[in-house]
């Protein structure tokens, strides 16, 4: 398809995107910007945080994750929803009590000054990196499909996606994101939605018989009981599905921001409900898709990509279906992308501006003028991190995202855990050296788990190990009778 009619698409598709973000920008402040008022419908909220949960990693790679793993990502599907209940009835219900702007101001309650900071300086690093993950996906395939056409240098395709983002989201915040974000899930749905019907009639199939050629393919199985040591096995996908939400949506300010925008607690129950129980057909087309991909190289004579993400891509673009699959291909994943991406980044505003400046009770307008800067410099940052990530990423990048999440997440996991589980306090001053102490001890286990436990693999359980060394360092930490002190 020609490059500019991509481009001119995709600049009318942004030019949306700033309406919504000048309208709903024109009276923000910066609760606005913060928690959007706590006036966003729950509905709305709901079908945003879908697409932001999805992902563009979720729209490349979960397709082409069928090659390697079938079904087995369901497992951790299934997971998701048993995280989700955590979210609901236990951390949402205490945000909402302590009517926290930023959800690390907790840990500061809890325990201190340095946990507070350890917390949210863990979240501007694992969001950082999260960000940049699915924000280098769009620019690799603005790259191929537009700007390798006129011969613009990558960087600039990174500044031009990132300019985006900024231009609609610096005002409105949060009132702006819940609103995009709706928009471009539906983006997203229907570009998967389009690409399966076009695959379907290319192949002169109908759904049903559509449904039983994915049922028959070897790719389609979901569950895996056999071999323990195996990554896919159920217990290990089930759990890890299960701490990752909790981590990766309740511990993290860029997905909990959102639901403390709604108007109240039930509110924000009902839709972190309602987006959970949608999360599992959602993921099961993206896995049908992969199968029918996988299927559809087959019958038009293609060869599979070396690199399992590349699958969607190629035959979207490449593989001889109607420029409009194309087309919606890279609406899609821009859709997809920006839908975590912007609200990353304003989250990633909001965590430094209150938690590590400590800014957010300033006049209005002096807190203003703190935000914008520290948003034009988290722009930069992940322009950054964009360019050292293409240079070194060689693995699946859902995997890779999961994995550096496993690392990251974990001490909040750990921090978390003792705050809610526990009354006892710690010695506030030595929990970062526990918090960084055990993602190390987890890569040391990670790089040698072969020999050290007979064969097995760690993989995304991995998570609540380092949860669990973190928990215990606490344990070792903690003040002497404080346990009868604080449930005083």
């Amino acid at each position: 398809m020609n490059p500019a009619y991509i481009l001119a698409f995709i600049l009318l598709y942004f030019s949306v995107l700033l309406l919504i973000g000048w309208f709903t920008g024109r009276k923000a402040d910066s609760e606005s910007f913060f928690i959007g008022n706590r006036r966003s419908p729950w509905f709305i909220v709901a079908i945003g945080m879908l697409g932001s949960s999805l992902s563009g990693v979720t729209f490349i790679s979960v397709p082409g994750w069928v090659v390697d793993s079938q079904f087995s990502y369901m497992q951790m599907v299934f997971g998701y929803l048993a995280g989700y209940v955590v979210i609901a009835e236990v951390l949402l219900p205490l945000y909402y009590k302590l009517k926290l702007t930023s959800i690390y101001t907790y840990l500061e309650n809890r325990f201190g000054y340095y946990s507070y900071k350890t917390g949210a300086s863990f979240f501007l690093l694992s969001r950082t990196i999260g960000a940049s993950f699915r924000l280098f996906l769009v620019a690799i395939v603005l790259q191929f499909t537009v700007f390798d056409a006129w011969n613009v240098p990558f960087a600039v395709t990174v500044i031009i996606t990132l300019a985006f983002i900024w231009l609609y989201t610096f005002k409105g915040g949060i009132k702006t994101i819940i609103w995009t974000d709706t928009l471009q899930t539906i983006f997203m749905l229907s570009a998967v939605i389009l690409t399966v019907l076009y695959i379907i009639k290319s192949m002169d199939m109908d759904l049903g018989s559509m449904f039983e050629a994915v049922r028959d393919n070897k790719l389609s199985r979901i569950f895996f009981f056999e071999n323990f040591n195996d990554k896919r096995h159920f217990v290990k996908q089930f759990l890890g599905g299960m701490f990752i939400t909790i981590v990766m949506t309740g511990l993290d300010q860029d997905m909990m921001q959102k639901n403390l925008s709604c108007r109240n607690l039930n509110d924000a129950r009902k839709n972190v409900y309602t987006y959970s129980i949608a999360f599992v057909p959602v993921n099961l087309i993206f896995l049908v898709l992969g199968v029918l991909l996988v299927i559809y190289t087959s019958f038009a004579g293609m060869s599979l990509p070396e690199q399992a993400d590349n699958l969607f891509p190629l035959v979207a673009t490449r593989g001889g279906l109607s420029p409009v699959v194309s087309l919606f291909f890279i609406l899609g994943l821009i859709a997809a992308a920006y839908s975590s991406a912007d609200s990353a980044l304003t989250a990633l505003t909001t965590s430094f501006t209150v938690d590590i400046l400590g800014r957010g009770g300033e006049k209005e307008s002096i807190l203003k003028k703190v935000r914008f800067r520290v948003h034009i410099m988290f722009s930069f940052i992940l322009m950054a991190v964009i360019m050292v990530f293409r240079l070194i990423n060689d693995q699946s990048v859902i995997s890779a995202l999961f994995t550096v999440a496993g690392y990251t997440y974990g001490p909040l996991l750990g921090m978390y855990s003792f705050g809610l589980l526990t009354r006892w306090k710690v010695y506030d001053h030595l929990v970062p050296y526990i918090a960084i102490a055990s993602p190390l001890i987890c890569v040391l286990l990670n790089t040698f788990s072969e020999e050290l436990f007979g064969g097995y693999k760690f993989g995304f359980e991995l998570l609540i190990v380092n949860g669990l060394i973190t928990f215990l360092g606490m344990m070792i930490i903690r003040r002497r009778n404080s346990r009868e002190e604080y449930g005083k």
